[in-house]
């Protein structure tokens, strides 16, 4: 494994060891900037709007303050790419019927 695939296992091993929202914004404040913290809440409420579904992308970008290019790239990692990660966090948020 390269080092930045060990690192990568290593920084998502660590992120399974917090236990509360507290903890993981304690570490993230620790392991970002500001400016990153913001893009990644940034680019997850982009998610969560798309996945609604009756929401425009300029709607999306106004409501967010993300560019359009940062909302059509959200989509595409949504809807087509393999790792899934938007999509499985989004439905384990989702209320259970």
């Amino acid at each position: 494994m390269s080092d930045t695939a060990q690192d990568k296992t290593e920084l998502a091993t660590a992120l399974l060891t917090l236990k509360t929202p507290e903890e993981v914004a304690a570490f993230l404040d620790d392991l970002c900037t500001p400016s990153e913290i913001r893009a990644f809440a940034e680019r997850f409420r982009v998610a969560q709007l798309l996945d609604q579904g009756d929401v425009s992308y300029r709607e999306i970008s106004e409501r967010t303050g993300a560019s359009t290019t940062t909302v059509t790239r959200v989509a595409r990692f949504l809807r087509d790419m393999p790792h899934q990660g938007y999509r499985r966090v989004l439905d384990r948020l989702k209320p259970k019927p």
